[in-house]
């Protein structure tokens, strides 16, 4: 396992923060689960420890972070992990894999609660809480570094200098707002390129949805005009601008300007439409988020109401995993701490139960939340009937997850006795090579398991060896099983990461089968389970699927067999998952310019000597004169593009 140096554990106030205590070290000796020699290396660790506040990791023997906790003061909270009697079960077991330990010593134990949910986000230990759904949510971006900002959907850090609303629950509904304020407000949303190369309006100019400042049908001042309605009514004065709009459409009637005062009415709609798909009675309720939490066989589900300006910006919900043996209450903490780790919280955080540590939570929040945050748990009022409506969909949440759990387990148990597993699959990866008569050639591998599509372990494999030959479909199965099970024997051989499948599903028939059957042999293993499904004679969901065993056997389903469906929704998702890798790596190719393999010229130089000369033939047969007259290119790097281009001088 990778280590970062010394003092550079990442932190979300700044590395500066932070620094390592002590190293991480593991105790050699046997990797079986042993009490005594666990407690022996945390009582090793406890001796060097301050008494300060911190974030502490507990390691195996290889180095795998088993937990990461927080301390007020690491010294005493890492010796109760010594008391072995007063701790429960699932902790003992923790206590007699933990073969070592990483401190990290912070200024404050808010810090170590915010470096603790970016550790467990990070490191996603076995025995923490974890937020299983750690999709980046979308928000709505109005850009503040243009003339004429724009408006778009935006995921990920946010390094773009301009406004940020959100979060929103899904893209969907940032997709239908964004829809929404572009009739509203006629803001553009297309890219500063393609902005910057219009001569006459395109056509959401022509369906009143943008309006058209690239070709100057509305002049700068008009357009901030836009901006700013848009911000207020984002910002919570949605009822002011719509007072706004209302004036205006009056005056223009009045005015028998009966074409703008269409137009403004078109834009009241447009206001009516985004605050009707977004009702919800948060009366008095500027910016706040909502958590109740549902518990019901043996699983929890959390559900969140996201009120942004009054107004209701969607709702999700969510099922934490590793919560065996903790309260209710510790789940819900563990929980917003990882879910603010990356999203910026609000000033209002309302619940449906006190939390044991709320104090310590509203003071890590504060940084980002750019004041004080307030956690309460109403009890009577809208904002109580807020809390209680979230609860009930909590619960109904949940009741669909049991319900579609025992469905899932149900289909893998047939599963398992169609295919003629030892026992349900737990880990399922699915494979499907990707190419164009050869060419861009990959394979893709999707992974599934009892709780759905795993997509953060998605594997895409460049094909790239000498001995695979372009087109050959069999070979590129060879190479992609080669690499995969390869570096599982080196890595795992042992098979306790949790990496090793209990089925292989390979996309294909005979030929496929052979040839991963043959690589599998080569590595030595002899107890993976392999099958290839093939599409039936008719090539479609109405034909049944040919499934080939490594005995040569083959077997058919129904086909309207629930089984036969779960395995073509694999079969599809890795196909899609192939085309789509597939596809990208195609544009990544044609985009590509013979320029790229001359050392030192990076996109700007590029830009310019391909605006200066038209295309890349063209630098090639250039002077060196000539390439010392293009605009931005320096007599070094003339010399170094026509030695490139003639190595004899």
């Amino acid at each position: 396992m990778s280590r970062r140096p010394v003092g550079s554990a990442p932190s979300p106030q700044g590395a500066e923060r932070f620094h390592e205590e002590r190293a991480a070290y593991t105790v050699r000796g046997t990797e079986q689960p042993d009490l005594e020699r666990g407690i022996a290396a945390i009582r090793e660790t406890v001796a060097t420890l301050p008494t300060r506040p911190g974030v502490y990791r507990m390691q195996d023997a290889r180095g795998e972070v088993l937990y990461v906790g927080k301390a007020r003061v690491l010294r005493n909270r890492v010796a109760n992990y010594t008391q072995v009697d007063r701790l429960p079960l699932r902790l003992q077991r923790m206590v007699s894999q933990t073969r070592g330990m990483t401190i990290v010593t912070t200024n404050s134990e808010a810090e170590a609660l915010l470096l603790e949910a970016q550790l467990i986000k990070r490191f996603r230990p076995p025995y923490n809480v974890l937020l299983r759904d750690d999709k980046s949510f979308p928000f709505i971006l109005l850009r503040a570094d243009h003339d004429f900002p724009r408006i778009s959907k935006h995921r990920g850090a946010r390094k773009a200098v301009g406004n940020y609303y959100g979060p929103f629950a899904s893209a969907g509904s940032v997709n239908t707002t964004i829809n929404a304020l572009q009739k509203l407000f006629l803001l553009r949303s297309c890219t500063d390129s393609f902005f910057s190369r219009r001569d006459r309006p395109c056509l959401l100019y022509q369906i009143k949805r943008c309006s058209a400042p690239c070709v100057g049908r509305i002049d700068a001042a008009g357009y901030a005009e836009l901006v700013a309605e848009a911000k207020d009514f984002l910002g919570g004065k949605s009822s002011l601008v719509q007072r706004k709009i209302e004036a205006q459409m009056q005056e223009a009637a009045e005015a028998l300007d009966f074409e703008r005062a269409a137009m403004l009415r078109d834009r009241l709609r447009a206001a009516t439409f985004i605050q009707g798909s977004q009702a919800i009675n948060a009366e008095g309720l500027d910016s706040a988020d909502i958590f109740a939490l549902a518990a019901k066989g043996g699983q929890i589900a959390i559900q969140a109401f996201f009120i942004r300006g009054g107004q209701n910006w969607g709702h999700r919900a969510f099922f934490p995993t590793h919560t065996d043996g903790l309260g209710e209450d510790e789940v819900l903490a563990a929980f917003l701490a990882q879910f603010y780790e990356e999203v910026p919280p609000p000033r209002t955080l309302l619940l449906d139960r006190e939390l044991p540590e709320a104090e310590l939570l509203a003071e890590a929040l504060r940084p980002s939340a750019g004041g004080k945050v307030e956690i309460a748990v109403p009890q009577r009022g809208d904002r109580r009937r807020l809390v209680e409506q979230a609860s009930r969909n909590a619960a109904e949440a949940l009741d669909r997850r049991l319900a579609e759990s025992g469905t899932k387990a149900k289909i893998l148990r047939e599963v398992a006795e169609f295919l003629e597993l030892p026992e349900v699959p737990q880990r399922i990866e699915v494979y499907d090579n990707s190419h164009i008569q050869g060419t861009n050639a990959l394979g893709a591998m999707v992974v599934a398991g009892p709780e759905g599509f795993l997509k953060n372990q998605y594997r895409k494999f460049n094909i790239r060896r000498v001995e695979t030959l372009p087109g050959d479909d069999f070979g590129m199965m060879r190479e992609v099983m080669a690499r995969r099970f390869g570096r599982a024997v080196s890595e795992d051989p042992e098979r306790e990461g949790g990496t090793w499948p209990d089925l292989v599903l390979i996309d294909g028939g005979k030929g496929q089968m052979s040839a991963v059957r043959a690589v599998i042999e080569e590595l030595g293993i002899e107890d993976l389970a392999l099958i290839a499904i093939a599409k039936g004679p008719h090539h479609g969901r109405e034909g049944r699927e040919v499934f080939h065993f490594p005995d040569g056997r083959e077997k058919t389903l129904p086909v309207n067999s629930p089984v036969l469906f779960y395995l073509q929704r694999l079969r599809d998702e890795v196909h899609r998952y192939a085309i789509g890798a597939h596809r990208e790596k195609r544009s990544r190719a044609i985009s590509a310019s013979p320029l790229d393999e001359i050392p030192g010229i990076g996109p700007a130089r590029k830009r310019a000597l391909l605006l200066h000369f038209g295309t890349a033939g063209k630098v090639r047969a250039a002077s060196l004169e000539d390439l010392q007259r293009a605009p931005g290119v320096s007599a070094a790097i003339a010399q170094t593009v026509y030695d490139f281009y003639h190595p004899g001088g």
